[in-house]
């Protein structure tokens, strides 16, 4: 690599490990944890690549994006940010960042990104947009630092625009509808009418044609398709064949398969392939096990703004709240916090006020889309399926099959150590493997034993 990097963030260590790693790999670095002295470098001139944190002691990242377009047109920007929700990734892909990365970052994947940055400026002279950063929507509970989150959230980026219809699938309160309202509203059609329609509103001769006037070229939404019969499918087939100009985005939902409904001759194929444009997929809330707190959070914060009290989980409670199965996803989950700050009497909500709401609750088992014989073989393939859907038409960086193989590694660890109350020596036993072997797996895959059983 060849270059000069101006590193922006407050945290010291990042700037640290920034500065060594890029100066080890041939750059120059000039770092700093003040987005004013960032701003002063680009107005001189300097730096072939900001890499900038958004939260800033003195401003924000994002916001200081149009300006450093305006000042160094073609300069590339790689935004890096705890602020793990989707508006973070919709701000950066508006205000035409080069690359978004989440905290905690992957150091030779940011690498990776900064080199191709690098050689991106030397090969040509890129004229990005000048785009004002909006604030509006910043509420949605779209937030997760989960890799299939992020994922989510940079392929949301990339198809606001596009003119592809998009499918969103996903399990019963995942949040398929705002994934679908917020490609709407972040969009060059948010001014334009947002419909959601149900297989009722494409009865009779004049249903198909009442939706295209009430969408009016903005973004029309089939809310759970996979329901639909086939004479209402064959209806959409005809709309969609016959939309006006200017037509409206075409969004669908369905908490189903469509290919394995289509393969088992319940769902038609040309319809298949006329919404199937852009599938994404949105993960179930027990698949993404690390954002359960930080949603929690999002909803405890959510409440008090709206009123109903400044309150907050104990360890134990919100230890509770993580290992639950949440059934009914991300919904559920916001109900039960905002039953929980309603009905605790104290500002802490204990163990016990979660047990006594989830007692309530029904005990519902989480859907497998795969029945409850499913090999595991067969789940496995289905994730990995989805990882790759993720990605749209691109493929996953190199390095796949190492890659996986770790990462399937260490939470397999992790859990067989929760299954043993954190005995090294039964977990070992149950994994097969010498008590030594994993120890070693312990700290090369760098696993806190000792703080994650207290934050469990």
């Amino acid at each position: 690599m060849d270059g000069t990097v101006l590193v922006a963030d407050d945290d010291r260590t990042i700037r640290t490990v920034l500065t060594q790693a890029l100066t080890r790999a041939g750059c120059k670095v000039h770092a700093t944890a003040s987005l004013m002295t960032l701003m002063r470098w680009v107005e001189e001139g300097k730096g072939d690549l900001v890499i900038s944190d958004v939260v800033m002691p003195d401003g924000n990242g994002l916001e200081a994006l149009p300006r450093i377009a305006r000042e160094r047109p073609g300069l590339p920007v790689i935004v890096i940010s705890a602020q793990n929700t989707i508006m973070t990734a919709i701000q950066a892909a508006e205000a035409d960042a080069y690359d978004y990365l989440p905290k905690p970052f992957d150091l030779p994947d940011l690498m990776k990104r900064a080199a191709r940055a690098l050689e991106q400026k030397r090969k040509a002279q890129v004229i990005p947009k000048i785009v004002e950063p909006r604030t509006e929507g910043t509420d949605l509970p779209l937030v997760g630092r989960t890799a299939a989150m992020q994922a989510l959230y940079r392929l949301v980026a990339r198809v606001m625009n596009a003119d592809l219809p998009v499918l969103i699938l996903g399990e019963s309160g995942t949040g398929k509808s705002l994934i679908a309202r917020a490609i709407h509203d972040f969009s060059d059609r948010r001014t334009l009418p947002f419909v959601v329609a149900q297989a009722g509103d494409l009865a009779g001769a004049e249903g198909p044609s009442s939706l295209i006037a009430r969408a009016r070229g903005g973004s029309l939404v089939f809310d759970e398709v996979g329901d639909y019969d086939d004479e209402t499918q064959g209806r959409i087939v005809r709309m969609l064949d016959a939309l006006p100009d200017p037509a409206p985005r075409i969004m669908a939902t369905t908490q189903v398969d469509l290919s394995s409904l289509m393969e088992a001759g319940k769902f038609r194929q040309d319809l298949f392939y006329r919404l199937g444009g852009v599938t994404l997929a949105v993960p179930a809330l027990r698949e993404r096990v690390e954002d359960i707190p930080l949603l929690a959070e999002h909803f405890l914060t959510r409440a008090e703004r709206d009123g109903l009290g400044l309150r907050h989980l104990s360890g134990e409670a919100m230890a509770l709240v993580r290992s639950y199965a949440w059934p009914g996803n991300v919904r559920q989950l916001e109900n039960t916090i905002r039953r929980l700050v309603v009905t605790s009497s104290e500002e802490e909500i204990t163990r016990a006020e979660v047990e006594a709401v989830l007692g309530n609750q029904p005990a519902v088992e989480p859907m497998r889309p795969g029945g409850e014989g499913e090999k595991l073989s067969t789940s496995i393939a289905r994730h990995l399926r989805r990882y790759f859907d993720l990605h749209g038409g691109n493929l996953p960086a190199p390095g796949l099959y190492d890659r996986i193989l770790r990462e399937m590694e260490a939470p397999l660890i992790e859990i067989a150590l929760d299954a043993t109350g954190g005995n090294q020596a039964k977990c070992a036993d149950l994994l097969g493997i010498n008590r030594n072997t994993l120890r070693k797996k312990i700290t090369d895959l760098d696993i806190q034993v000792t703080r994650r059983r207290k934050l469990m």
